[in-house]
């Protein structure tokens, strides 16, 4: 298994924010996890500025000093923390409550403060909070009490207003406007009925631009006044415009459109309020493109990118011209690029003859019979699998199997109908999408339709489940990593600050649990016929590890089983020895029941 070692080798830089001088930090999985690195010019040699077990989560610089603030939680149970690191590499334990979630909210523009969103209170809401650069602990200021989910998308360019983020569900949310000293709240978006918002950035002039579908099924980049009046920016009639990012100080500003799957970034800077003249567009890899940080004046951003061919690694855009540098050279593990395969974008008829888009990859070489095939499902479920890079993938491939990797109704990145395709009594048919995606393999000439497997983390893993109970003839093995099996006891047992947000998308344990109970795969497990393969992290807070020991006990009564809990992970699998040690045993499980005998 050495071939599978060097694939998950492969390093990603990303998540880069850019210092006063031009510094850009990153993070980078060299060591196994997500730590923070820097680098001051397009191609040095980085240097490590953490040296944890643990993932970091995030960083961001102070635009006033060479500092940043970075999250880190324990074991993966996303009670992330925030510190500060200092230029001499010192850190600063800023939080000290290791029971709580804290949300980063950003830093104020003289640097001096920065704001959070934090479930110390009480575990189900979260409080708004802004605390000293040099505070630690206690020494917080809770500045708002919420009622709900509040998450803080920054402060204001004259520091006067952080402005909130109140969901309801993964569908439905509001914009505030919050008074840092008197503690006035202003609600900015009053609406009836189900409205998203998001990608919230303030704008040079005080005013808020976010990306919403209000009044549309598309998401649209708008301007929000502080008295409440939504304004069209930037609207496409085929695709989502999902991100923007802003430089406060000069108006110039990255807006990118999801066109089927792939990223389109688009730069300029407002002649005013709603119009915005355009730069020549920046040349990074095709496929998914983001997280912006603009430098000093607005010169230049930084953003991370990758393609199905291509790893993930930061760029340095020059804004006026669009010159494009890599300044990450995030390492392949001495495998070839040139052997990564990419993808083709298709399209699946399915029972009611609604076309479902997919990305499907073939091995160099296809052996006469066809390829076995990977069917892996993305989680979310409002999410879509993009071209981005992924390395179990690629091993895939160069092992011989095909990759087909659907965007079941219910995902996102096609509008808000077909994000609601698959809510509470129609969740059964996104898995009628998965057979349509089977019986498109099948009838594949590059495809053997008998040995397709099928593959899935988190809402991925209920997919898993729900295949193999619902179309157990079309199934030569099943992966659930992280899923669900009882949506009763999931939401019974999932974290309660996530409890109401669920619900609105799977049903009400009061309303609905005999229909839960009904579409639950852990009460069809006597219908499993292939094999199956349970991962799952025993610090998991949001897809609780029961769900992997109750359908492992029920389908090992009818199939062969393997079950592997990581002590030390949550929701996923973040440390890299974890990930080789789970994705050997996968392999060595599908080539045993699988591959033997092809």
């Amino acid at each position: 298994m050495k071939q599978l070692e060097r694939y998950l080798n492969v390093r990603s830089a990303y998540g880069a924010s850019v210092a006063p001088d031009g510094t850009v930090a990153f993070l980078m999985d060299t060591t196994g996890t997500p730590q923070v690195w820097t680098l001051d010019s397009p191609g040095a040699w980085p240097e490590q500025r953490t040296f944890y077990d643990e993932r970091v989560t995030f960083c961001s610089y102070s635009s006033a000093r060479p500092e940043l603030a970075f999250g880190m939680d324990d074991g993966g149970n996303e009670r992330e923390q925030l510190f500060r690191l200092d230029p001499d590499g010192s850190v600063v334990d800023l939080t000290r409550h290791p029971d709580a979630k804290h949300y980063w909210g950003g830093w104020s523009n003289d640097g001096e403060r920065f704001a959070f969103a934090s479930n110390r209170r009480d575990e189900s809401v979260f409080d708004v909070y802004v605390q000293d650069r040099d505070a630690v602990g206690e020494n917080a200021e809770l500045v708002f009490e919420g009622d709900g989910i509040y998450s803080v998308g920054g402060f204001s360019p004259d520091d006067r207003h952080l402005v909130l983020l109140e969901s309801h569900s993964n569908f439905d949310a509001d914009v505030h406007a919050l008074d840092v000293e008197t503690g006035e709240k202003t609600h900015l978006t009053p609406h009836q009925g189900d409205v998203r918002y998001g990608g919230i950035e303030w704008g040079p002039d005080g005013s808020l631009y976010v990306v919403t579908d209000d009044g549309t099924d598309l998401l649209y980049l708008a301007r929000l006044t502080l008295d409440a009046h939504l304004d069209t920016v930037v609207r496409d009639e085929a695709w989502n415009v999902d991100g923007v990012a802003i430089d406060h100080d000069t108006g110039r500003l990255v807006y990118s459109r999801n066109v089927d799957g792939y990223t389109d970034l688009t730069v300029g800077e407002f002649s005013d309020p709603t119009e915005i003249d355009t730069f020549p567009a920046p040349d990074l890899p095709e496929g998914v493109a983001g997280g912006v940080s603009f430098g000093s004046e607005g010169e230049r951003f930084a953003c991370s990118a990758s393609g199905s061919t291509t790893n993930t690694n930061v760029y340095v855009v020059e804004v006026e011209s669009g010159e494009t540098e890599p300044w990450t050279r995030a390492s392949t593990a001495g495998i070839d690029p040139g052997t990564f395969r990419p993808r083709e974008l298709v399209r699946v008829e399915s029972f009611d003859g609604r076309e479902i888009p997919a990305y499907l990859s073939l091995p160099a070489e296809v052996p006469e019979g066809g390829a076995p095939v990977v069917v892996d499902v993305h989680g979310g479920p409002e999410s879509q699998r993009r071209p981005s890079f992924g390395s179990l993938g690629q091993y895939f491939l160069s092992n011989g199997y095909a990759m087909f990797e659907p965007n079941v109704r219910g995902s996102t990145g096609y509008g808000k109908a077909y994000s609601r395709l698959d809510d509470v009594r129609d969740r059964m048919d996104s898995v009628k999408d998965l057979k349509a995606g089977a019986e498109f393999l099948a009838g594949h000439p590059d495809i053997d339709g008998d040995r397709v497997v099928v593959m899935g983390g988190s809402y991925g893993g209920f997919m898993v489940l729900a295949a193999l109970t619902e179309y157990p003839d079309l199934w030569a093995a099943g992966v659930d990593i992280v899923g669900i099996a009882n949506f009763v006891t999931f939401l019974e047992n999932t974290g309660s600050w996530r409890r109401e947000h669920r619900e609105a998308e799977y049903g009400s344990l009061e309303v609905d649990r005999e229909f839960l109970e009904s579409i639950s795969p852990l009460h069809g497990a006597d219908r499993i016929r292939a094999p199956l393969f349970v991962i799952h992290g025993a610090n998991d807070p949001r897809v609780p590890v029961g769900e992997a020991e109750q359908i492992a006990e029920a389908a090992s009564e009818h199939v062969p089983v393997e079950k592997l809990i990581f002590e030390d992970e949550g929701h996923g699998l973040s440390k890299r020895e974890n990930r080789i040690e789970a994705y050997t045993r996968v392999v060595e499980f599908l080539d045993e029941h699988v591959r033997a005998g092809s």
